[in-house]
């Protein structure tokens, strides 16, 4: 007798090392891919146009290699029970796989689908992660860790399952496949205009450019903000375009990234403890908050005055991506400098980067204010000595903000000392903070003056 599977891509758009496909296609005879653009995320506030346009080329790279194996992406729309229930009655499935996420979102989703089906619900944890949330937990008991270092050591020493070759061939039974979304049909709205292509195939390539350029010299260059040495695998390990597994995997892959990889677990297992982290703080420090509209709104349009902090911002709004040091410095800028609300800056990230992933976007901006897991939640940064460690020649600064491409050396980080003359040329507005001043009103309202 024939058997039939439903597969539900969610955040795992690819068909190399995907556990939750490989599972299906080696259990059953016939397999329906299938992605739903569901209700529930389209009318929510993390559907945005940079995203909807990575997501529709990932989707249309995915049927592509599909359709290679003799199969294709099946696509639905709708409340997401009903249009997968209508599925698997339509080939008559006796099963639905399902790669499991961190979210309190995706733990709705997949309780949802039990509810609404009559055939098993198969769920992956091992599709997302290289460590799923709850594999490492305290020895002393408790449902997460919140120290990285020593989550990191355990997380290092878990076996791994083998990393999955795609499937040769997928036979698929008949049914009507729908239409291939266009980025409008997810999300109408501007778009940042150099945004990287989305999909599988993109990524692959990427990692081969990555690994031979830039992936050896990792421990030295991440930090450097000119020398744009970091993978920019982000965008592609949040849509699941490429398998976190396979990426620390590879021959040449170091140490260091291996870490970075890490921390994306970590913030999985805490967010999948305290799925209320997204908006309430995991440590509250008893803050109250500042409001300025002004300020906000010069720090989103990188109008603030500091450049190195401005060109992170305008990087971001070009290209849907921010490098990992300018996401710390304009974070840093925002939640302890003008101390204003973590959330604030969270919900702009969320806007518009293409790796918002709920886990790391909402824990990063939580260890920078100092309300996450990080132990020293006081510490501030001096703007100007990261701009001076970070950006050395100024070359970042001059890339993404014009007005001083033409300001020599690094006095790119400081134009408001140029000659009067000089400074009424570049149409660059004065900071908007003294940031000593501003470090000390926030350590005050911490009490740790």
């Amino acid at each position: 007798m024939t058997s039939t599977a439903v597969v539900l891509f969610t955040r795992d758009l690819r068909v190399r090392d995907n556990p939750t496909l490989w599972q299906a296609v080696h259990d059953h005879d016939r397999v329906v891919p299938l992605f739903v653009l569901d209700d529930g995320i389209l009318g929510g506030d993390f559907n945005r146009p940079n995203r909807a346009t990575f997501l529709a080329e990932s989707l249309a790279d995915l049927d592509a290699s599909l359709r290679d194996r003799g199969a294709g992406l099946v696509i639905r729309r709708g409340r997401l029970e009903r249009e997968v229930r209508e599925v698997v009655q339509a080939v008559g499935a006796e099963a639905v796989h399902v790669s499991f996420d961190a979210s309190g979102f995706s733990s709705t989703r997949v309780r949802r689908l039990r509810e609404a089906l009559d055939v098993e619900v198969v769920g992956h944890d091992d599709t997302l992660f290289v460590v799923p949330p709850g594999r490492v937990t305290p020895s002393g008991g408790g449902d997460h860790m919140s120290v990285f270092s020593a989550y990191y050591r355990r997380w290092s020493d878990q076996h791994r399952r083998p990393v999955h070759g795609a499937p040769r061939a997928i036979e698929m039974p008949r049914i009507a496949r729908g239409k291939l979304p266009k980025p409008d049909g997810i999300c109408r709205g501007d778009r940042s205009p150099d945004l990287a292509a989305g999909g599988e195939t993109a990524a692959r390539s990427r990692l081969a450019a990555w690994l031979r350029a830039d992936a050896a010299d990792y421990a030295e260059k991440h930090d450097d903000l000119a020398a744009d040495a970091t993978s920019r695998l982000s965008p592609y390990l949040h849509f699941g375009c490429l398998s976190p597994l396979e990426l620390v995997s590879r021959q040449g892959v170091v140490g260091d990234f291996v870490r970075q990889v890490a921390w994306r677990d970590f913030h999985a297992q805490v967010l999948a403890a305290r799925p209320g982290s997204t908006q309430r703080d995991y440590r509250s420090r008893g803050d109250r908050w500042r409001r300025s509209d002004r300020d906000l709104q010069a720090w989103k349009d990188g109008r603030t005055g500091l450049p190195v902090v401005d060109a992170g911002m305008r990087q971001l709004a070009r290209e849907g991506w921010m490098h990992n040091r300018a996401r710390l410095i304009v974070g840093h800028l925002l939640v302890k400098t003008l101390y204003l609300d973590w959330r604030l800056g969270a919900q702009h990230f969320v806007d518009l980067l293409l790796d918002a992933d709920t886990g790391n976007n909402t824990m990063n901006w939580q260890w920078v204010a100092g309300t996450g897991t990080d132990s020293r939640f006081n510490r501030t940064y001096n703007v100007d000595s990261q701009a001076k460690r970070y950006d050395p020649s100024g070359d970042y600064v001059r890339r993404y903000v014009p007005e001083l491409r033409d300001v020599e050396g690094p006095a790119v980080h400081r134009p408001w000392t140029l000659p009067d003359d000089v400074r009424r040329t570049l149409d660059y507005p004065d900071p908007i903070v003294d940031v000593a001043e501003g470090n000390r009103r926030f350590l005050h309202a911490r009490g740790a003056d």
